[in-house]
């Protein structure tokens, strides 16, 4: 029997006092999160979610999302996280497939209103039957009837709770990640899988209890790499996390000096913003003197990066790889070996990494190119009410991630390609074909192919090329706008360009190689096959 809650559990027995979460001037102690998380699972219960329940969670970096994230885990429920950036047909879509039948939403700002968006979304899922909305202000009233507010909701519930244990291989979280032919797809993840991570992790980056390590939490928590280098390994040490509802890389460098931060985990742009800040304000000496460590995932770093990040701070930036699927820990630099920038490192404790061909074949030369299959802990049981989809990608406990690599002689691995026509703009995986299945249902548009174009700031940027449906009439911005309406801000196109035809094969299949050749685009080859999302 195993909860992945024991990790908040465990350190509040060991910790009660030390700082566990941090923002701004709010400070929780490890013994009032675990308080506040026990309040949270007896409202769940209360209201009649039972183990194995899915509970959704659409909330920034904020404290609300470590005590609601634990509070389902210890109900006995599934923590189903949402990106904060989906618009209501998004949100109601997540929640209709996980079958999730409660639901936490932060309200948002005006920029983004998230609560708006969710109580849309919410009004759209008929099976999802309760929302509670986290609001800023304790006190301010809910704007929605029917509709608590966080503050209200758990006013009188108890302080201690005994938390609901499941089984190793029940689900612990669902995490949404799309394929290039379909819509977003939930890996399930079990309690073994997340423990494990969280473990493999600490023992990856050497994090102890006796460390009292201080993170600084920029990566999004409903993301598989927040989530589990930063929360789940972070809290089982017992690290205080200093949370950034927002990256913004000046306050950024205030905060790694001023609250002396020794683990920072970041994609490819945040470093490179760092970087770009850094002014005669910066102390950069302080930051040096107590960062002990850097990981970088999400995207290929490029090595002038990592080079003037450890001239300047003189900390190594450890690059790695790994997937939603894979919890998402799946290869890393060993901090006890050379590096190796360019490389994603070897396969972390307890997992096992090969390269295959089409036909799960292993590919053995050193320097020969093959898909990377992964195996062990990590790996999810599978693809939530997906069978099919899930048969696609796992077989006899292997997992191919659709990522085309080779191998060194000394066992190092090195990404080449993708062998999708995924976009990662940012850190943030992109998936062309939502967004093409989005662009045809305008009126003004026939046909619509998105893909991937060179960005010097964002590492890739979307760009889709429309057809545009006959005797209509309409700009590349009224689309743009239309599509931010429709889209998550970080999915819509920035660059549409309208053509009279697409190139295709002669069963109608769109030519994305020849339009990368045209477009100066940076898809892989056509002929890709499905995965899933990169960690």
């Amino acid at each position: 029997m195993l909860n992945l809650a024991v990790l908040l559990e465990d350190s509040a027995r060991r910790n009660p006092d030390d700082d566990a979460v941090v923002l701004g001037a709010e400070r929780l102690t490890y013994a009032e999160l675990d308080t506040r998380a026990n309040q949270i699972a007896h409202l769940l219960t209360t209201r009649g979610v039972e183990p194995g329940g899915r509970v959704a969670l659409s909330c920034p970096n904020l404290p609300e999302f470590l005590i609601v994230y634990y509070g389902i885990l210890k109900a006995g429920a599934v923590v189903v996280p949402l990106n904060i950036l989906l618009r209501p047909r998004e949100i109601a879509y997540h929640l209709t497939d996980s079958e999730a039948d409660f639901y936490f939403c932060f309200e948002g700002t005006a920029e983004l209103p998230m609560g708006e968006y969710g109580h849309e979304g919410f009004q759209q899922a008929p099976g999802c039957r309760d929302m509670v909305l986290i609001t800023a202000d304790p006190q301010a009233p809910s704007p929605y009837p029917g509709v608590d507010t966080l503050a209200r909701a758990v006013a009188a519930q108890p302080a201690a709770f005994d938390t609901i244990t499941r089984r190793a291989d029940d689900t612990a979280v669902i995490l949404y990640t799309s394929g290039t032919t379909g819509r977003p797809k939930g890996a399930e993840l079990t309690h073994t899988n997340m423990v494990m991570n969280a473990l493999t992790a600490n023992r990856l980056f050497d994090n102890r209890p006796d460390r009292h390590d201080t993170h600084l939490v920029t990566l999004p928590l409903f993301h598989s790499f927040g989530q589990t280098i930063h929360m789940n390994a972070g809290v089982s040490v017992g690290a205080t996390l200093v949370l950034l509802p927002r990256f913004d890389a000046a306050t950024a460098l205030r905060t790694l000096a001023d609250e002396r931060i020794t683990f920072f985990a970041g994609v490819p742009t945040m470093y490179w913003g760092l970087l770009q800040a850094v002014d005669a304000h910066v102390d950069v000496e302080r930051i040096a003197g107590t960062l002990r460590k850097a990981v970088s995932g999400g995207a290929a770093l490029p090595i002038d990066i990592l080079s003037r990040f450890a001239q300047r701070f003189g900390v190594q930036i450890l690059e790695g790889y790994g997937l939603s699927e894979t919890s998402p820990l799946a290869l890393f630099a060993d901090p006890d070996r050379d590096p190796r920038p360019g490389s994603i490192g070897i396969p972390v404790w307890g997992i096992e990494a090969r390269l295959i061909d089409a036909k799960w074949h292993t590919v053995t030369g050193v320097g020969e190119i093959g898909e990377i299959a992964l195996r062990g802990h990590n790996v999810m049981k599978g693809y939530h009410n997906r069978p099919e989809a899930t048969a696609e990608v796992m077989r006899d406990g292997w997992f191919r991630t659709g990522d085309l690599a080779r191998r060194d002689a000394d066992g190092f691995y090195y990404i080449v390609d993708r062998a999708k026509d995924m976009i990662v703009r940012g850190g943030f995986n992109v998936y062309p074909r939502e967004i093409e299945e989005v662009l045809v249902t305008h009126p003004a548009v026939s046909l619509a192919a998105v893909i991937g174009i060179p960005d010097s700031h964002y590492g890739e940027e979307i760009k889709a090329v429309v057809v545009p449906e006959a005797g209509t009439t309409i700009t590349e911005n009224e689309l743009i706008a239309w599509c931010r309406q429709q889209l998550a801000a970080y999915k819509y196109p920035r660059t549409i360009e309208f053509t009279a035809t697409l190139p295709m094969t002669a069963s109608g299949k769109i030519l994305k190689r020849e339009l990368a050749a045209t477009h100066g685009a940076t898809v892989a080859a056509d002929s890709a096959a499905d995965t899933s999302s990169g960690a």
